[in-house]
C-alpha cells in the first residue's frame, strides 16, 4: 500500500465514515507520540492521506518513517 516517491512514503487509506476515519488517526496519533515521529497527514470525510519523510534527516525516508508506516499498517488492520 505505500509508495516511496518524491523522498516520502505515501498511503492513502479509507474508512467507512469520518467516525471510523477519526479513531484511526487518534490510534495513530499516540503512536507516533510515543515514537516522537509524527506523520504529515490529511483528513477528508473518510479519508486519511499520509506523506512520512523525517525532518531531521532533511526529509528523505528513514526507518523512522518505515517503522511508523509498519504501525499505521498494524492499526489500519483493526478496522478493516
Amino acid at each position: 500500500m505505500w509508495k516511496e516517491e518524491n523522498d516520502q512514503l505515501k498511503a492513502t487509506f479509507k474508512f467507512k465514515d469520518f467516525t471510523q476515519a477519526f479513531s484511526f488517526m487518534t490510534e495513530v496519533a499516540f503512536h507516533a507520540e510515543k515514537m516522537q515521529h509524527h506523520p504529515d497527514w490529511h483528513n477528508v470525510y473518510n479519508t486519511v492521506d499520509f506523506a512520512l519523510s523525517t525532518h531531521d534527516a532533511g526529509n528523505k525516508v528513514t526507518g523512522k518513517d518505515r517503522d511508523l508506516a509498519k504501525a499505521i499498517d498494524e492499526i489500519f488492520e483493526r478496522f478493516k
